[in-house]
């Protein structure tokens, strides 16, 4: 019901349109572009969000030496500030051998580094008991691929077998994205994340003990309705303890669809800054501190060509 409201007001703003089409429907749009020269008629094709993964669209690449290979769509989680199961529908996770295809085809075109992407990537489920793990196996043995990356996991979908392929898969990356979003249990609850704070302090710790080289990057939402200052205290502490590599630090702002939206004791812009600028300042002093060991080491890093402001200098985007 949603959706058609959003389409109804789109013709009503924008009456020239002539196709609205989604994501789950763009190998139609040649077909509909057909019909529309032929019949003139309206198309609406954004409502089938459950639909089956066509394989074998063209995907244009900027990039010459990472690529990003989607593994899913969707997602089963309905965080209470995302709009994201509503608009790209459940989770369908694509087939593993087309995605070590395209892995493949990308090793043979000079792809070093590759990024498998999901909105729930550790939930991923290629069918016959093939897990997530299973494809960070597969993907490790491709020749030329040298660094595997993944984003996002789910911390409440972290399980031991994932565990066991980071820390036996030499070319899975040991920085691992496990967002956070809030350090608060009882922010948590209401984000509908099903983890707690102490949940989440004992898979960092179980991580670390299986994998001592293991570094951690978060994501976090600051300002979400209800949070108090014990509550935002709490996000300070997990960050102290877990002392991330980087976080990707959010002020919480309201979408339309979302439960969150609705929700009372929103909090005001002034604090939702002071807040950000409190984490942000920590961020900033943990990481000057987590830099400075690595003065006087040697690490292999990935060149992505020469610096658009010196050609005499390479530029890189990550450690390796």
């Amino acid at each position: 019901m949603q959706e058609k409201h959003i389409i109804q007001k789109l013709h009503e703003s924008y009456p020239f349109i002539d196709i609205i089409f989604g994501t789950h429907t763009l190998h139609k749009l040649p077909q509909d572009v057909y019909h529309i020269l032929e019949k003139r008629k309206r198309i609406d094709d954004v409502i089938n969000i459950d639909g089956e993964i066509y394989e074998g669209l063209p995907i244009k690449r900027n990039d010459k030496t990472k690529a990003s290979v989607t593994i899913m769509y969707g997602c089963n989680n309905f965080c209470t500030y995302c709009i994201v199961p509503y608009v790209r529908g459940r989770e369908r996770s694509r087939k593993p051998e087309d995605i070590l295809q395209e892995i493949n085809n990308l090793a043979i075109e000079g792809y070093k580094e590759i990024t498998l992407l999901g909105q729930n990537v550790n939930s991923y489920n290629g069918g016959n008991n093939y897990t997530f793990s299973d494809l960070l196996k597969d993907v490790n043995k491709i020749k030329g691929i040298e660094k595997i990356r993944f984003v996002s996991p789910h911390p409440k979908d972290f399980t031991q077998d994932v565990i066991d392929a980071i820390k036996q898969c030499d070319k899975v990356s040991k920085i691992v994205h496990l967002p956070l979003q809030s350090g608060s249990s009882n922010i948590l609850k209401k984000m509908n994340r099903r983890y707690t704070k102490n949940g989440y302090l004992e898979l960092v710790k179980k991580m670390q003990e299986n994998i001592p080289d293991i570094l951690f990057s978060t994501d976090i939402i600051v300002g979400f309705p209800g949070e108090n200052e014990e509550d935002f205290e709490d996000t300070l502490d997990v960050v102290k303890k877990v002392n991330f590599e980087q976080v990707f630090m959010f002020i919480y702002s309201r979408r339309v669809g979302t439960k969150a939206d609705k929700m009372e004791n929103q909090i005001p812009e002034e604090i939702k800054h002071k807040r950000f600028n409190k984490l942000k300042q920590l961020v900033e002093s943990q990481i000057e501190q987590n830099n400075k060991k690595y003065i006087g080491t040697i690490q292999k890093v990935l060149v992505e060509g020469n610096s658009k402001n010196n050609a005499n200098m390479l530029t890189r985007k990550n450690r390796l």
